[in-house]
């Protein structure tokens, strides 16, 4: 009893300091964190809030304050409004000519460059390199391997027989498929780098038992390869898709949503009608209903992975 009752005022006087070198080990953490979280407020927490409060007014360039109230006028104009719909499918039509070929494609020439046993940075260098360059110099390069008269593109048709190829980005059914193609030669080293990291903390022991079992290389991708990396592959699934629906520079660039509207995007839409039209409001609209089209997208992912990891936790 007698060293109990001595131990607790002790023990009583250390938490309050443990607490003070607590508070004080974490103010140069706040330090460090508070000129990113001010920006990240002030550039995308609070343009987002905007956005929203405007999609209710008739906002206009041309006037200040948020207008008069619209309620949901401008919304029922956008989901009325056919060039809406017509960039929402050109939005999802790139989308699902990019999505496939960039993660099917970055994981098979991850796998690739994972076993290269020399110079595996050369690969990594190769992959990545397009991914940082701007999409300004991406739309030029393209821009003229597309051209009609002299391209490479047109250049490589006529050796192949054709001596009067179509223009691809003159062409309304070819101008998305060619920003499309731009789009995974410009990106897909991201998700090659993703993999291939992924790849790379898979204990090669695995491997070599199943050699051992008489496992082909086949069966080794299919049964470890892919089930072991399932939570990279949802990874990158989600970031190509938000990725893809938020497509405009590669387009306004190269096409400016043209031959006529055939690749006008949803972005291009909004930026049409904020800048153009002047019509803030309106674009705001639609800004929102994409950010929530991408919100539910972000959102499913998160549940299959909630899934996943409770399947997980029961094996």
């Amino acid at each position: 009893m007698t060293a109990q009752t001595l131990a607790s005022p002790w023990s009583m006087a250390a938490r309050p300091t443990a607490g003070r070198r607590r508070q004080g080990a974490a103010r140069p953490a706040w330090l460090f964190i508070a000129p990113f979280g001010i920006f990240y407020l002030l550039f995308l927490v609070w343009p987002v809030i905007y956005m929203i409060i405007t999609s209710f007014f008739n906002t206009t360039l041309v006037k200040n304050g948020f207008g008069s109230f619209a309620g949901f006028a401008n919304y029922q104009e956008m989901l009325t409004k056919p060039e809406f719909w017509s960039g929402l499918w050109h939005t999802i039509q790139f989308t699902l000519y990019t999505v496939p070929p960039l993660v099917i494609l970055a994981f098979i020439f991850a796998i690739l460059a994972n076993r290269v046993q020399h110079g595996q940075w050369f690969f990594r260098l190769a992959f990545f390199v397009p991914f940082i360059l701007p999409s300004a110099a991406i739309a030029l390069i393209w821009s003229f391997i597309y051209t009609p008269t002299s391209g490479l593109w047109n250049a490589f048709q006529t050796w192949l027989g054709n001596s009067n190829p179509s223009p691809v980005l003159g062409t309304p059914n070819l101008a998305m498929i060619g920003v499309a193609i731009t789009t995974v030669w410009w990106t897909i080293g991201f998700n090659f780098v993703l993999y291939l990291a992924a790849l790379q903390d898979i204990p090669r022991e695995l491997y070599e038992a199943a050699s051992v079992d008489g496992a082909t290389p086949w069966q080794q991708i299919r049964f470890i390869t892919i089930p072991l990396l399932s939570r990279t592959t949802t990874l990158v699934l989600l970031l190509q898709i938000i990725a893809s629906l938020k497509i405009f520079d590669q387009v306004y660039l190269m096409t400016a949503g043209g031959p006529g509207i055939s690749t006008q995007v949803l972005l291009g839409l909004v930026t049409n009608t904020a800048f153009t039209d002047y019509r803030t409001g309106a674009a705001s609209a639609a800004s929102v209903l994409l950010f929530f089209l991408i919100l539910i997208i972000a959102v499913t992912r998160q549940v299959i992975e909630t899934i996943q990891q409770r399947r997980a936790a029961l094996i």
